[in-house]
């Protein structure tokens, strides 16, 4: 009998991680953007590196080594891409969904082709009317006499155009819930998303779904559990557009740091500029504060405690923030070179936008979190 043999996150270093990004991913990001779709020959080094099924510990059958270094993966690769770091997000949250909650033959079927990459997930919330609004679903799961017959219209679908598997939230008699659907399916079909503001690269797609059968194993949690299954998923992902954000900060330090140290104006560099010195420097201290507000929220989830979903929140709704102002900063450093293609900055703050929207708004988490704070007795928060 062959024995497959997992390559696993838990031996891979940051320094191993930034060498691939630096020698893989940064130097095709900028045309990503400009097709619109990352190289599949990207895709398959990534799965040979074991980052597809990072989401579960090795214990578990995934080849990732915890949250802490999961959120470190997300990091240096949305330093490099977002766009790729995105098509990680949705991918990840589709495996956690089956990991936790999936049946054991859709388990069979499913798992160890997410966890190699060869089988790619996406996730379906969003609708043209219900937004992400769990109580205003419009797609429908209608009961047959082996399963469920699904129609609906989903959009904002990042590997859409590419996933194999996808996770579609509908509503049954009892509620909102999930499936697992193969994207294959008969009347299953997709649309290309282009011209979007950011994550060009992350193929986004609308789902329209035509009364496409499953069966019943294809249900994932309990029927009517939709929301609980989402906001565990929804976690991860948020965890990792954190992690990601802060890797935009990082990228936008590390271009204005080398672009300051070139420029000469007045027969000096910039990088002497009190002002410019500033910029650098506040972008230093924010990687460094979402880092660790990330480290805190992994750490967290990684000791199972409930604390995690608001230490989440703020960590993506601080790295979110700051990277937008990161890469506006950078931009404004860059000059009018800035607001051209010559340099990544521009995507940079393009992308860095997407970040304050995805996984639940900026607005959303200052409500998450305000709530938070305002339930605890004379607002004493819980330090980790």
């Amino acid at each position: 009998m062959t024995t497959t043999i997992r390559p696993t996150l838990a031996g891979q270093t940051r320094a191993d991680i930034r060498f691939f990004v630096d020698r893989v991913v940064i130097p095709g990001a900028d045309e990503f953007d400009r097709v619109g779709a990352v190289d599949p020959g990207v895709l398959a080094d990534m799965a040979e590196r074991g980052w597809w099924g990072a989401v579960v510990d090795e214990r578990a059958g995934g080849t990732g080594a915890g949250m802490v270094d999961f959120a470190r993966l997300h990091e240096e690769v949305g330093r490099g891409c977002s766009s790729l770091r995105s098509l990680l997000t949705v991918h990840s949250m589709v495996l956690q969904a089956l990991h936790r909650w999936g049946t054991a033959p859709a388990q069979r079927q499913w798992f160890t082709g997410l966890v190699t990459g060869t089988t790619l997930g996406a996730f379906c919330l969003t609708e043209p009317q219900a937004g992400s609004d769990f109580t205003a679903l419009q797609a429908v799961a209608r009961p047959t006499a082996d399963g469920f017959a699904l129609s609906g219209h989903k959009l904002w679908v990042t590997g859409g155009q590419i996933a194999n598997l996808l996770l579609v939230f509908a509503r049954t008699p009892r509620g909102p819930s999930a499936f697992l659907v193969p994207a294959d399916a008969a009347g299953v079909s997709r649309t290309p998303v282009p011209e979007i503001l950011g994550i060009r690269g992350s193929q986004l797609a609308e789902i329209h779904l035509s009364e496409v059968h499953v069966g019943a194993d294809a249900l994932v949690g309990p029927e009517g559990m939709g929301l609980s299954l989402a906001t565990d998923v929804l976690d991860i992902g948020r965890l990792s557009v954190a992690a990601g954000s802060v890797g935009i900060i990082q990228a936008c330090l590390e271009a204005c740091a080398k672009y300051a140290r070139r420029r000469e104006q007045g027969g000096t560099t910039i990088s002497g500029h009190q002002l410019i010195q500033q910029m650098i420097s506040t972008m230093s201290v924010d990687v460094r504060a979402g880092r660790l507000l990330c480290w805190q929220a992994a750490t967290l989830k990684d000791q199972r405690d409930p604390a995690t979903l608001i230490a989440t929140c703020v960590a993506k709704q601080f790295a979110a923030t700051r990277a937008v102002a990161a890469a506006n900063d950078a931009v404004q450093l860059h000059g009018a070179l800035g607001c051209s293609g010559q340099y990544p900055v521009a995507r940079y703050l393009r992308d860095a936008k997407v970040m304050e929207i995805i996984e639940g708004s900026t607005q959303t988490q200052h409500l998450l979190i305000a709530r938070d704070s305002l339930s605890r007795p004379d607002y004493v928060l819980d330090v980790a």
